[in-house]
């Protein structure tokens, strides 16, 4: 597999280049360190992700009808990767034969799913025909440990990203502080969590695959490593912590990672959680003030933690004065720092943070 820095990728989201379904294309889009030369999704092809992501230039990457047409771009791309990540993580059957198609031309494939597509015996004879690579990105390590309680080094803080729902931004969120804060200075370290973390950052866990025994174990050992590679540890969030579905890996970032301190992600006009393949049931959402306490109280079963700030995804909100005040409204209904880092940018947020965490009496100094 080449070095990311010689990754010339197409993203596939066919039929699903949104914030929701596609946000594994949106976040390596936006934040990773690969060229991406196209976006294939015949539904809007001949259209620009710069239309979803704003005018930067790094955005201007066309939407094309077919794998083909992909491949007709120069420099050729040399790795196809599958930019979906739907519920339950399977691969749609309309997909094989593109992903054939891609592997015969010689591209390695990077998927996020829980379907390997390294284990199905029609992709890996192909892959070996044609000298390809297949990435399995969700593949769980071999490591099966539980937690044993490990302390964090002095110096160093954690923070983890919780949310109040799934797919609301608590990727980006972690990634816009790590940036305000390299940006101020600081030694600041991503622990990628899920798949689309790791596209980005090249190392990580996804620990919605490990076995329930060894989440606590696989976060607190990616938490050291984040200590290894600098003082301020940002942990990506997965789930929230009251989602029918998904809360069970919430609880073991929050007890694994044992965090100095949380931020939460929050998307203002959202009252439910989203169940696109259940549309008839409904799980409304927490009061906010309940829902801090709420992790803070569960966070402490184990070890103290505070939630220090909120961070709002306000892309419901397309007026930006209107924007800005439900960002202080809901600081004021809070009592704590609260900004859209990814609209606004996060340099104020990333400073109320730091102050509030170097506060915390369980930090331990340097």
């Amino acid at each position: 597999m080449p070095a990311s820095a010689d990754r010339r990728l197409v993203i596939l989201a066919e039929g699903n280049f949104n914030y929701h379904n596609g946000k594994t294309a949106m976040g390596v889009i936006r934040f990773g360190r690969d060229t991406v030369l196209a976006v294939i999704d015949s539904e809007q092809a001949g259209g620009n992700v710069q239309s979803w992501l704003g005018d930067n230039p790094r955005f201007a990457i066309p939407i094309v009808e077919s794998l083909s047409e992909a491949l007709g771009i120069e420099p050729r791309a040399n790795g196809l990767m599958i930019g979906i990540a739907p519920t339950g993580g399977r691969l749609p059957d309309s997909w094989r034969e593109v992903i054939l198609a891609a592997i015969a031309a010689g591209l390695d494939v990077h998927s996020g799913l829980h379907s390997f597509l390294g284990d199905d015996p029609e992709f890996a004879a192909a892959a070996v025909a044609a000298d390809a690579s297949i990435v399995d990105y969700r593949r769980p390590p071999d490591r099966h440990e539980t937690a044993v309680g490990r302390r964090h080094g002095a110096g160093k803080r954690v923070i983890l990203t919780v949310g109040t729902d799934c797919a609301i931004g608590k990727m980006s969120v972690a990634l816009e502080l790590r940036r305000a804060a390299v940006e101020a200075g600081r030694s600041t370290a991503f622990v990628a969590t899920g798949q689309t973390g790791m596209m980005i950052e090249g190392w990580g866990v996804a620990v919605d695959r490990v076995i329930s025994d060894f989440v606590q174990g696989a976060v607190e050992e990616l938490v050291a490593e984040g200590e290894r590679r600098g003082d301020w540890v940002l942990v990506e969030g997965q789930g929230s912590l009251d989602h029918p579905a998904y809360s069970c890996v919430t609880l073991g970032l929050i007890h694994g990672a044992t965090p100095h301190a949380m931020v939460l992600v929050h998307k203002p006009g959202l009252t439910a959680h989203e169940f696109s393949h259940l549309p008839e049931r409904s799980f409304p959402l927490a009061p906010l003030p309940d829902f801090i306490r709420l992790h803070e109280q569960v966070a402490g079963l184990v070890a103290p933690s505070r939630v220090v700030a909120l961070a709002l995804n306000t892309s419901l909100i397309a007026d930006e004065v209107q924007a800005r005040e439900v960002i202080a409204a809901i600081g004021e209904e809070t009592g704590l720092p609260c900004a859209d880092p990814v609209r606004f940018g996060g340099d104020g947020l990333w400073r109320d943070i730091e102050t509030a965490v170097d506060a915390l009496p369980w930090v331990t100094p340097a």
